[in-house]
């Protein structure tokens, strides 16, 4: 028996992208959905794209660096010492006005890392490492011997990630397989001609009882300019950046000058304090 299951990333806050491809998904048959992390952030995004995951009821779930980000920005928790910091903090304060506390709860339930068993395989999915979702030790073009480290137990025969928003097909020193969906809301890729696909992609992995008996990896299309539109009418810090994302691909998350003017134009860091104290207050 076969078993059709959708692997979907970073999402990043993009609605429209996501939107897309949950219906891709419906339309392809799956039978079940796995999240490797980054839902929000920094895109207008919030609830909308709540209620859609809560569709797709992933049955397997694990947590990214946004993630974590989302979860201490909104409760108040962030540091504001870099530019990139304020940044953070204060687009989770955006998240963190307008939905359930208890959405934010469920999220800071996630696990790092979760093992997962279909068929004759057994798989890791981590956002980055197993137990740590942040760093660039798993950059496609990275040494196999760095993916080692996915393979933290003797048992898995194949580990998903996500984090570096590239789709991905490759092996571990032993021939073990790794993948990666690459990003639903932000694909990233140095190659100029292949950044401007920036459709939503995600990974439709088939199990059957010998293995994997097909890896589709989607691309997407979906209305970028209506996104644009409702970052405009949504109130999201940040605009000039988002905008300058859709149309390019390209992130400036740590783009510390860029991120630093948008800071200093906008009281951002300001803002954030303000925030933090009415929290306090209301304890």
């Amino acid at each position: 028996m076969t078993k059709r299951i959708a692997i979907f990333s970073d999402v990043h806050g993009n609605v429209h992208a996501f939107q897309a491809m949950y219906q891709d998904a419906i339309q392809q048959g799956i039978d079940e959905s796995w999240f490797v992390g980054d839902l929000l952030m920094p895109g207008p995004g919030i609830n909308s794209i709540w209620q859609i995951f809560k569709k797709l009821q992933p049955t397997v779930i694990v947590c990214g660096n946004w993630d974590d980000l989302t979860v201490r920005g909104a409760r108040g928790q962030m540091d504001l010492d870099r530019p990139s910091h304020v940044y953070f903090a204060r687009l989770a304060q955006y998240i963190g006005e307008r939905i359930d506390p208890a959405v934010i709860d469920e999220i800071a339930s996630w696990p790092l890392h979760q093992t997962k068993k279909v068929g004759a395989l057994t798989f890791g999915i981590s956002h980055n490492l197993p137990d740590l979702d942040m760093g660039q030790a798993l950059f496609p073009t990275n040494d196999s011997s760095n993916f080692d480290q996915l393979f933290t137990d003797g048992k898995l025969d194949v580990a998903i990630y996500a984090h570096v928003h590239h789709e991905l097909l490759r092996y571990a020193s032993d021939e073990r397989k790794v993948l990666n969906p690459g990003s639903v809301g932000e694909p990233f890729n140095g190659w100029d001609r292949l950044q401007k696909d920036t459709r939503a992609h995600y990974l439709i992995m088939d199990v059957d009882d010998l293995g994997i008996a097909g890896l589709n990896f989607r691309h997407v299309a979906y209305d970028r300019e209506a996104e644009g539109r409702l970052a405009d009418e949504s109130g999201v810090p940040y605009l000039y950046l988002y905008h300058r994302t859709l149309k390019s691909g390209r992130v400036d998350t740590h783009n510390q000058p860029l991120v630093d003017e948008q800071n200093q134009k906008f009281g951002y860091a300001e803002e954030y304090r303000q925030y933090v104290q009415k929290l306090n207050n209301k304890k």
